[in-house]
């Protein structure tokens, strides 16, 4: 236990890596079988604060509020209101003002809760790390470790602290983030020289780095900006947040607005000024239109968009960790993903047996009896059924539960100690019989793992399990009835035809040899006496074979890239229905040329860009493939859970993690964790990923069909010189009304039923493209010729004057952008229902729209300002008809497109 030592400075440890682990542990009052304890905790992490390189600052209130201000558009109307002012037109200048004000509390109230949304989702990728507290082992988040802890290290961990170690078995770690050496780094516990350099000192563990291999044990001895990875990023300026492909996007649209709409307005007063209008009105005019152009309400509603878009993910169990990933979900066109444990169950039985003389069936609901033609086998009495389930038990990282089935660790590893437990074998007894004392951790280069288990004194035995071509290679003999037996090709054949024809039965095969060893040194995989093949059996999820079809008909790939064998991953992607467009071919790891060979072979390049099935590929390969399917212009996610899948991770468009079995190395290069390592959830948050694009493509395109109405409106009557059919603050007032909430609305609907019936869009299209552009066009011409007709109609037919003209106009303008929000249903889709027409939005959007503008027109205060007339029963007429003539040409325009 610990020492009760209370603590009133930092304690410091120099040069720990020159101390044994005995006097490092003895320095920070620690106990390695014990830990510290709660109260040891509390009084360090009050001297020592939090372990964070740089505490994630909250955006405040204040905050967002000010940034509301940051804006172009907030500028051109302070511009105006100043102008008001010094003109004397006192209401006009305070009316700017409010929409000012009224502008910038609902963009400050839209982004409170997206920003807040986006800080609860960050909150749940805290990492966590495995520590010795109390004698117990628990989980905590990595920023209440302190100096002294003792911490459980396993290969994937990211390591949080820096880390003396003290225990290490095989442990291997990748400190590229701090040295640049790209090869993993050995380490041990062993005191070096205090001269040593950094990327020297083998027995410590930096913060940042990543576990590689093996696993270990270590007391921390910096935490926070105390550590390496701490001293350096204090030297460094804090990166400016990069923006979203989504972002740029915008930010382009928007600046191409300005410049088009600011030469517009400039025409527009010029024009005006020319035709006999009062200055002041103009230039106002001129100010307001820029306004009114520019969709300042864009960049606001894609964040409410994106985030209700990361909740809905959340939701179906698809954590975001990079905004942009929602994006480029949208677009994905090829997913690459792994068998088991998303494709499979992964939860694996033992099914066959196959030793030297016999084949054992494993049967029955607890995997008993074991028999082998119609004869129960008992593993006391059959000495090669025995030894095969020993080589499993013992070359094995998993534990079993005690008081009821399952256990920790590799399902597979599991799996072989069930088999042997179900078979009377004591699982604990035999790992006391034969103690540990090396391992060859399994590598996915050599496919196999390795155990020196002490017999006696002065005798090893090597326990040998891995994939059975690799295994059969390493075998010189074989164990027949105890005895070893020569073990030439004519054997090696026949074990290589059993095996390949279980794997085509979708079966997971391994094999078990041993050899006996006088040392534990030297090459484990040498001369080894063959035992046999144990099959296991994965069966496909559920779920998983409607996804694929529902990938297929959205016009995405399914690619199964396997470390299995050939005959397994054949037999599962037929049975999910993973098939290539002519025949059901699969490439083999071995003959996959490399990325440099394949920019001088098209032929070679066009049979794997047509391969639907890559068997025993390494993690190596996993990342050429990724950057061949990219040069031709494929958006591709990837699925991987592992250490070595890291770099395809972070290669790939989107990288998707195992949330439940993923190691944090693979979760912290990925875009997206499933947290239920379920293929169908990348499906839906592909379709998800499409609603959100077509969403923000939607709303987009209401807004500038709007905003061109009302520049197009204003323009051609300052050309013809009648009276503006609508004034400087009426338009203001309908780009607060009409532009914001309808928006808004669309960006959170539920969208198209149809997306994953149509092919994934290319990468680099444009959120509009030039038939959007059109359509925006074509609108906009349409609803400016309905408000200058119901203007025409005001003065001629009607014979109001021209303020209660203006207010006809105005209004027609008003309802008829209302009632153009349901235009913005598909082509193909029903006219009654839509998305839109089901979305409960729209209908508050719209309510609460003509609530504003019936305020506007019957509170004498707001008509005063906005200088509008309630209109009499036939103005109110004429703004009915003449607001709906935009959308029953939109409707009929859809029904002419969706026959033709």
């Amino acid at each position: 236990m610990s020492s009760n030592t209370a603590l009133e400075s930092k304690e410091q440890v120099y040069n720990p890596w020159a101390l044994t682990p005995k006097e490092v542990i003895d320095s920070l009052h620690t106990d390695i079988d014990y830990g510290l304890t709660e109260e040891e905790v509390r009084e360090k992490i009050a001297i020592y604060g939090p372990n964070q390189l740089k505490r994630h600052k909250k955006k405040s209130i204040l905050t967002i509020f000010l940034d509301q201000f940051k804006s172009i558009i907030i500028f051109l109307l302070v511009i105006a209101a100043a102008f008001a002012f010094w003109l004397g037109e006192i209401i006009d200048g305070w009316a700017i003002i409010v929409v000012i004000l009224l502008n910038t509390f609902i963009g400050f109230f839209t982004e409170l809760r997206a920003v807040r949304s986006m800080e609860a989702l960050f909150r749940l990728g805290k990492v966590k790390t495995r520590v010795l507290r109390d004698g117990s082992v628990i989980e905590i988040d990595a920023e209440g470790l302190v100096p002294g802890d003792i911490v459980i290290i396993e290969s994937g961990d990211v390591i949080t602290a820096d880390i003396r170690v003290v225990e290490s078995s095989k442990l291997q770690a990748d400190e590229s983030p701090l040295t640049g050496e790209s090869l993993p780094v050995k380490k041990n516990v062993q005191a070096i020289n205090e001269e040593a350099i950094l990327a020297e000192r083998s027995n410590i563990l930096y913060k940042g780095t990543t576990v590689t291999r093996g696993s270990g044990k270590g007391v921390i001895i910096t935490t926070g900006l105390e550590t390496e990875l701490g001293q350096i990023s204090s030297l460094v300026e804090e990166a400016k947040e990069e923006q979203t492909p989504l972002e740029v996007r915008l930010n382009k649209l928007g600046y191409r607005l300005i410049v088009i709409t600011l030469v517009i307005a400039l025409f527009v007063a010029i024009s005006g000024i020319f035709a006999g209008k009062e200055i002041y009105l103009m230039i106002e005019t001129g100010i307001a239109l820029a306004v009114a152009a520019i969709p300042e309400g864009l960049p606001i509603v894609a964040t409410i968009a994106l985030a209700k878009g990361l909740r809905i993910m959340a939701e179906k169990n698809a954590l975001i960790n990079r905004l942009s990933s929602v994006e480029t979900l949208g677009a994905t066109g090829i997913i690459c993903t792994d068998k088991t444990g998303t494709l499979t169950e992964n939860k694996m039985t033992v099914t066959h047996l196959y030793l030297s003389q016999k084949q054992i069936m494993v049967s029955g609901s607890d995997k008993s009896p074991f028999s082998a033609n119609g004869q129960q086998q008992n593993s006391a009495s059959d000495s090669d059924l025995r030894l095969a389930l020993e080589v499993g038990t013992l070359c094995n990282n998993a534990s079993l539960f005690e008081d009821r089935e399952g256990g920790t660790g590799d399902p597979l590893e599991i799996a072989l100690l069930e088999a042997a437990r179900n078979a009377g074998i004591n699982v604990k007894e035999l790992n006391e019989q034969f103690p540990e004392v090396r391992e060859e951790a399994f590598d996915a280069d050599v496919k196999m793992m390795a155990t020196w288990n002490r017999m006696d004194q002065d005798r090893f035995r090597v326990n040998v399990k891995g994939a059975p071509g690799t295994v059969l290679e390493a075998c010189n003999s074989i164990i027949v009835n105890g005895e070893q037996q020569p073990f030439d090709d004519r054997h090696r054949k026949k074990w290589e035809g059993i095996n390949e024809k279980l794997a085509s039965q979708g079966l997971r095969m391994i094999a078990v040899a041993v050899k006996t060893a006088n040392d534990s040194k030297g090459d484990p995989y040498h001369n080894l006496s063959f035992v046999g093949l144990v099959a296991l059996s994965d069966p496909p999820r559920a779920d998983v074979k409607p996804a694929i079809e529902r990938c297929r008909e959205a016009g995405i790939r399914v690619i199964m890239i396997t470390g299995d064998q050939v005959a397994t991953a054949r037999y599962i992607a037929e049975s999910l229905g993973i098939k290539d467009d002519h025949e059901t071919s699969v490439i083999h790891g071995a003959d996959l040329p490399s990325n440099e060979v394949l920019e001088t072979s098209s032929k070679d390049t066009q049979r794997i860009l047509k391969a639907s099935i890559f068997a025993r590929i390494n993690p190596r390969q996993k990342l050429d493939l990724i950057e061949l399917y990219q040069k031709h212009g494929h958006i591709v996610a990837m699925t991987g859970d592992g250490v070595n899948d890291a770099p395809a991770l972070k290669k790939a468009d989107i990288g998707i993690a195992m949330g439940q079995r993923g190691t944090q190395v693979a979760r912290e290069a990925a875009d997206m964790v499933l947290t239920d390592d379920a293929f169908s959830t990348i499906v839906k948050a592909i379709e998800q990923g499409r609603v959100i694009f077509g969403n923000i493509r939607r709303f987009i395109y209401y807004l500038m069909s709007c905003n061109l109405s009302e520049v197009m409106v204003v323009g051609l009557a300052s050309m013809l010189g009648t009276p503006l059919p609508i004034l400087p603050l009426q338009i203001l007032f309908l780009n607060l009304v009409t532009d914001v909430f309808p928006a808004l609305a669309l960006g959170v609907g539920e969208g198209e039923e149809g997306v994953m019936h149509r092919l994934p869009r290319e990468p680099n299209h444009p959120i509009l493209d030039r038939r959007q552009w059109l359509g925006i066009t074509l609108y906009g011409f349409i609803i400016t010729l309905s408000v200058l007709g119901s203007l025409f109609i005001a003065l001629e037919y009607l014979q109001y004057p021209p303020h209660a003209a203006i207010t006809v106009s105005f209004l027609t303008l008003a309802m008829a952008q209302l009632w153009h929000v349901f235009n913005m249903r598909s082509d193909d889709s029903h006219f009654i229902n839509n998305t839109i027409n089901r979305n409960p939005y729209i209908w508050i959007a719209l309510v609460l729209c003509v609530g504003l503008l019936l305020m506007a027109v019957y509170i004498p205060e707001m008509a005063r300002v906005l200088q509008i007339v309630p209109p009499d029963f036939y103005g109110w007429v004429t703004v009915l008809v003449m607001s709906l003539l935009p959308f029953g040409l939109g409707q009929m325009r859809k029904i002419l497109v969706h026959r033709a």
